[in-house]
């Protein structure tokens, strides 16, 4: 009695009982580990060559240095560059070092060869993100090494009085502090450490608005006057001065942290865009290193 035949199941045998699939997997792995090495090796190379250029041409001393847009722009081209020349040479030499697929049809052979062209690709940016997480990570802990050991001798050697006084300018207890024991007179006896951390109070938590409080600009001019010897009228003009100087360097800082704002954003989208064309590259490489390897 003959059995049912299995509707459910593929047969892999043809009408004289030979294999129809191979028993390998269509990835070639020594060739995508071998091109994936050899793509981030060059692109190890070539940002190590992009990152000497770079400091080489940008100097904090001499003359003036390309604008933050510039320098965006050039980083940017040069990892376009990087992903280009890298991913092709990786992606070339693993179609080239393949074995070769009998029996495949012209199309899948090439769909092989750009799969394993793209992950050629994937494993190299894996193995590079790698590397620069733990130089980043290396960078960072010395840093903070660094910044903490900095901190420790600072700390250590500042038992001083004006330290102290510098220590409270950031809190803005201290001035409502201030505020209530304020005199009408400038305090003849109090020491310089004393009226320089008041100062230093008073314009912290004036400066983040618009502009000084009345009050507290004429108690600073008359602190001023009393201290350096000058008329009243000098001493709001000192003031006055001073304010207008705080807040050209904040708005100095915050237009200079805006424009790193926008190179980190365009950097990232232009890193976005390099590793695309990157990947596609190793597609299309992989592709032709394979034609080649067959018709050698």
């Amino acid at each position: 009695m003959a059995l049912a035949p299995d509707l459910g199941r593929v047969s892999v045998y043809g009408p004289e009982g030979h294999a129809r699939e191979a028993s390998a997997s269509a990835v070639a792995w020594p060739a995508v580990i071998g091109g994936a090495f050899v793509a981030a090796a060059v692109s190890v190379l070539l940002l190590a060559l992009g990152s000497g250029i770079g400091l080489a041409s940008v100097s904090p001393w001499l003359g003036p240095n390309p604008s933050a847009t510039t320098f965006t722009a050039l980083a940017a081209i040069w990892l376009i560059a990087v992903q280009w020349i890298s991913s092709g040479v990786g992606g070339y030499l693993t179609g080239r070092l393949r074995t070769k697929w009998v029996d495949a049809h012209t199309h899948e052979v090439f769909f092989r060869d750009t799969a394993n062209g793209f992950l050629t690709w994937a494993v190299a940016t894996v193995v590079v993100a790698g590397l620069v997480a733990s130089s980043a990570s290396s960078l960072v802990s010395g840093g903070t090494r660094a910044a903490a050991t900095v901190a420790a001798g600072t700390l250590g050697g500042a038992s001083q009085g004006a330290m102290l006084s510098t220590t409270k300018s950031n809190d803005q207890t201290g001035y409502f502090v201030d505020s209530l024991f304020r005199p009408a007179q400038p305090n003849a006896n109090a020491s310089a450490a004393d009226v320089r951390g008041e100062a230093a109070r008073i314009l912290a938590t004036n400066l983040t608005n618009s502009s000084l409080a009345p009050a507290d600009r004429t108690y600073l001019a008359q602190q001023v006057a009393a201290r350096a010897g000058i008329s009243q009228a000098d001493a709001e003009k000192r003031v006055d001065d001073v304010v207008a100087r705080v807040k050209a360097a904040e708005e100095r800082a915050r237009a200079a942290a805006d424009a790193a704002r926008k190179a980190a954003s365009s950097f990232s989208f232009f890193t976005f865009i390099s590793m695309l064309i990157g990947a596609f590259i190793a597609c299309v490489a992989a592709a032709l290193g394979g034609r080649e390897r067959d018709e050698s």
